[in-house]
């Protein structure tokens, strides 16, 4: 693979993932897991204005996912050397942390595009574990201390476990992923708040249950069962959809790049 081209090319799995539609659901996820680790969230909460940008904080990280897995090796090196030096200047950089944020992005990601329906053989799994490892890599994380199966994944969130809770700041997080500030114009004069409803709760849902638990959400009978249905019909819907609607600019690029696409 020429080094220009990219960090993952078109057969890997990571491509495959990232770009499925229902990486729309998995990003929310992900966000919403991220913020247990009360000390990650402490970080976030003092650091940055998410609370006043919202759609900010969402874009910033469907592009740096984007980049890193789409753009050319010299541009995805850039962008992380870059969010590197702001986690150091922000005091954002205990490795510890790093690798929590970085394994709960991974575990959104393919446990959701798993649920929704993207074919995905055990052996894939693995696969899409391991090769983002590249992502822990670029943001300063150790190889040897980052899992590399689903097995070595599993592991992981177990022995963190007693760590995690749902703070406050957590909490209202989650509150606005749920609710997130828009402009009137948007909320009121387009689809754009039920819409964003409807998938934030969907990714409240897919969470993990030991997740779900600490946010006290309830547990329903048949709740796994509604909710891996609903994530199907959510991405076959999405995937009806022209593609620069959930389908970043920079893929288009890639596929190019890749001769994939005209």
């Amino acid at each position: 693979m020429s080094p220009e081209l990219g960090l993952y090319s078109p057969e890997s799995v990571v491509w495959k993932v990232h770009s499925d539609p229902s990486m729309v659901v998995g990003g929310i996820r992900a966000l919403l897991q991220q913020a247990l680790h009360p000390v990650a969230m402490d970080g976030v909460a003092k650091n940055s204005n998410f609370r006043e940008d919202t759609w900010g904080r969402l874009q910033r990280t469907g592009d740096y996912v984007s980049t890193l897995s789409f753009a050319p090796r010299a541009e995805a090196e850039k962008l992380a050397a870059r969010v590197r030096s702001v986690h150091t200047k922000l005091g954002l950089d205990d490795p510890h942390l790093l690798l929590w944020v970085h394994m709960s992005l991974v575990d959104s990601f393919i446990d959701v595009a798993r649920r929704s329906g993207l074919s995905l053989a055990p052996q894939d799994l693995d696969q899409y574990v391991l090769e983002m490892v590249t992502f822990a890599e670029l943001v300063g994380i150790d190889s040897d201390s980052v899992p590399k199966d689903m097995q070595e994944l599993k592991t992981y969130f177990e022995d963190i476990a007693p760590e995690l809770e749902a703070s406050d700041d957590a909490k209202r997080t989650a509150l606005f992923l749920a609710v997130p500030p828009m402009p009137n114009a948007i909320r009121f004069a387009t689809p754009a708040a039920p819409a964003w409803a409807t998938l934030s709760a969907l990714a409240t849902a897919s969470l993990p249950h030991w997740a779900r638990k600490l946010y006290a959400v309830p547990a329903l009978p048949g709740h796994d069962t509604v909710t891996n249905a609903a994530l199907v019909a959510t991405r076959s819907t999405l995937k009806l959809l022209p593609e620069n609607i959930f389908q970043p600019p920079i893929l288009k690029e890639a596929r190019i790049r890749w001769g994939i696409a005209s």
